[in-house]
């Protein structure tokens, strides 16, 4: 794991004690009101790496946000709201609210609005669902863009704790547009594949431990999980399983590449009619990658190569060192 998905990953450790340092570096402003400047730009540096350590923390957040107030930055309060509705998925309807408003008159209060629709504490957020409440959070899911890897994180835990209290299958439904939209996410694709295992459901735990083979070849998952398949085989009469038909993975990476174009849709540039053919496929991928939808553009690559295009190949890796 590189040092940029590092920061991405929760360090609350660290968050706390830039945090701490942050608070500090405030009460040294009120008491020294020489040196109050000086002491509050120390301040909102340690609280801006609270929140890049710990993102998961709504007190970084809160202590980030209340010290741009404290600095009368109005344009660095509504980034810091910005950024916290794209931690929380990138609802249009929130991202809306932030814009032609006196951020210093109510952005503390667009923040705790925020932390009260959408704890990002998972055991807190879950315990004030009811069911009417989860079938809006699906509804809502599957419109939202989780192609931030902090927001991918943040529903990810969810719905951890939607599966645990026995909702399978909208924890699987859902987890695939998190998927979708992060491919590399090889984590989430582990559980969703130890899931599919122990509901006996053959074809898509392999699928998805062959994703996490395919993102990380160091780890064998997929192999493993067929070793075991062969263990439990042994002394029956049953024919040896050999991995899903070539059309099951076709659909689940057709199926991956739709939940995909949620985020965008890019266009296919058109081009002047010539003798020749013009691969559209081909064409598709470029468009994809120079948009940066690495995600859409890797699903369809990876569905093009299993069909035998090995021309693909290229395209697939291309895109994989891009998410």
């Amino acid at each position: 794991m590189d040092s940029a998905l590092k920061l991405q990953h929760p360090r609350r450790n660290l968050g706390s004690r830039h945090r701490a340092q942050a608070d500090r570096f405030v009460k040294l402003s009120k008491k020294d009101s020489e040196r109050a400047a000086e002491n509050l730009a120390w301040a909102e540096q340690n609280a801006q790496q609270a929140v890049l350590y710990d993102f998961t923390d709504e007190r970084n957040w809160r202590c980030l946000a209340e010290i741009k107030k404290m600095r009368m930055d109005s344009e660095g309060l509504a980034l810091v709201l910005e950024d916290l509705f794209i931690v929380l998925g990138r609802d249009p309807n929130q991202l809306s609210q932030i814009r032609g408003v006196n951020h210093l008159e109510v952005g503390l209060e667009l923040l705790e609005a925020a932390f009260i629709t959408d704890s990002l504490e998972p055991q807190t957020w879950f315990e004030k669902l009811d069911k009417k409440e989860l079938e809006n959070f699906v509804i809502r899911c599957r419109g939202l863009d989780f192609t931030d890897q902090r927001a991918n994180i943040v529903y990810g835990r969810r719905l951890e704790r939607i599966r645990g209290a026995g909702h399978e299958e909208i924890f699987i439904e859902l987890v695939h547009h998190l998927l979708a939209h992060r491919p590399a996410n090889h984590e989430l694709w582990m559980e969703l594949g130890r899931l599919h295992e122990r509901r006996n459901e053959i074809d898509q735990a392999w699928l998805c431990y062959d994703h996490v083979q395919q993102i990380r070849p160091t780890e064998p998952v997929r192999d493993l999980f067929l070793e075991r398949l062969k263990r439990a085989m042994d002394g029956e009469e049953s024919v040896p399983w050999s991995g899903p038909s070539l059309q099951t993975r076709s659909d689940f990476l057709d199926r991956m590449q739709n939940l995909s174009q949620n985020v965008s849709n890019v266009p296919i540039e058109e081009s002047a009619e010539t003798e020749e053919v013009v691969n559209t496929e081909l064409t598709r991928l470029e468009s994809l990658l120079q948009a940066g939808e690495a995600a859409e553009a890797f699903f369809l690559a990876r569905s093009l190569f299993t069909s035998g295009e090995e021309w693909a190949q290229e395209w697939m890796e291309r895109a994989q060192s891009m998410l």
